[in-house]
């Protein structure tokens, strides 16, 4: 099976759910700029939520770009990741209207950290279907990044019950690591790229009469 289809799919719910968390922001009834500080909370939630909704978009994205094959556990896993990246406009709401409570700061820090595992379960899957020889492997590497997200979001889930400030600080770290789109990806598909023009150029040359 080919990527086409996932990808679309995948891209059509992303947008629904950055839409469904926009609506969160309700219009104040009141013409005036102190009608909007109310809102401030509710949209410094919904604006690091767009941050990370746009991260998943990104890498979900190069991702399905260096696969050449799916599979239905691959199909499966990529939904099991949707459903948690669905979830994250309910705690981007709960966290805004409760003006960064610790509950709430926690369900947040969980379905961050569900998504991260969920992320990693696909990767490792589409790697498996692919090969350890795969573009998406050589580029993935140790997957530092990876490894270093889920623990860090359980430092901060932990962390909201004793100093809500750090678990908030945390959250913004980890977007920033991810914020400058990984270019593992594409140096590696470049390379590929350019070695294949090559060899197609040789091949021409050789192709040539004498």
């Amino acid at each position: 099976m080919k990527t086409g289809r996932l990808e679309a799919f995948s891209d059509g719910v992303l947008a629904i759910i950055i839409t469904i968390m926009v609506l969160e922001i309700k219009v104040p009834h009141e013409p005036t700029f102190d009608a909007l500080t109310p809102l401030l909370p509710i949209f410094l939630s919904y604006l690091l939520s767009f941050i990370y909704i746009g991260i998943y978009w990104n890498n979900h994205h190069h991702m399905l770009h260096s696969t050449e094959k799916i599979n239905g556990p691959i199909l499966w896993a990529n939904l099991h990741l949707l459903f948690w990246i669905s979830l994250i406009p309910f705690a981007t709401g709960w966290v805004g209207e409760n003006h960064f409570a610790a509950p709430a700061l926690a369900v947040y820090g969980v379905i961050l950290f569900m998504s991260s595992v969920a992320y990693w379960i696909l990767e490792q899957l589409i790697i498996r279907k692919n090969g350890k020889h795969s573009l998406l492997a050589v580029a993935v590497g140790k997957d530092l990044k990876g490894k270093l997200s889920p623990i860090l979001y359980l430092v901060a889930i932990l962390a909201t019950f004793v100093i809500p400030w750090v678990a908030q600080a945390i959250y913004i770290v980890v977007a920033l690591i991810w914020l400058i789109p990984d270019t593992r990806i594409e140096r590696i598909y470049d390379k590929e790229e350019l070695l294949h023009q090559q060899h197609q150029r040789e091949r021409e040359r050789e192709q040539e009469p004498v």
